[in-house]
């Protein structure tokens, strides 16, 4: 399965990359010189640690290289008054009339304790490409469902700044 990343994921996913190659690892190979020069390498925690610091930054410059390479490009464009990746959503659950405020952003940066839902979640995938003053329902699997309402689409650009509300 391909993760699906817009361009402005890509383009942080290669910061991060550049970042790592450059100053982490440079860091990381003076920490293991340094432990190295400590003496006996088998009792020698100061160069284990290192050696695991090293190591741990050069498996995520794997990580990050192997989803770009395979990633399913998608488009960050939506209608201007349609949800879109990107797109600060504030919806009211018709259960009990809450109301909360979600951006929606690709399984990559998707994290519901920030805010950040993923377009491949039941509540993202039902919001896409819905307006303000819809009605949508959300499936979530055979027992448990619900209804929300839309009130409102902030639309952003690639930085985060809000560029019009709906």
């Amino acid at each position: 399965m391909y993760d699906e990343l817009t361009p402005t994921d890509i383009k942080k996913m290669e910061e991060e990359i550049e970042y790592r190659k450059v100053v982490v690892r440079k860091q990381a190979l003076e920490d293991v010189k340094s432990a190295r020069a400590h003496g006996d390498l088998s009792e020698n925690f100061e160069y284990h640690a290192a050696k695991k610091v090293k190591n741990q930054n050069e498996s995520r410059i794997r990580y990050l290289e192997r989803m770009i390479r395979t990633a399913k490009v998608i488009s960050e464009e939506s209608a201007s008054d349609e949800v879109g990746i990107n797109n600060t959503v504030t919806v009211e659950f018709i259960d009990d009339g809450l109301e909360e405020t979600y951006k929606i952003v690709t399984t990559v940066r998707g994290n519901s304790l920030e805010g950040l839902i993923s377009n491949e979640s039941p509540l993202g995938k039902a919001l896409m490409g819905h307006k303000v003053g819809d009605v949508v329902h959300v499936q979530v699997n055979d027992s448990i469902e619900y209804d929300v309402c839309i009130k409102a689409i902030v639309k952003t650009d690639d930085d985060g700044d809000k560029l019009r509300n709906f």
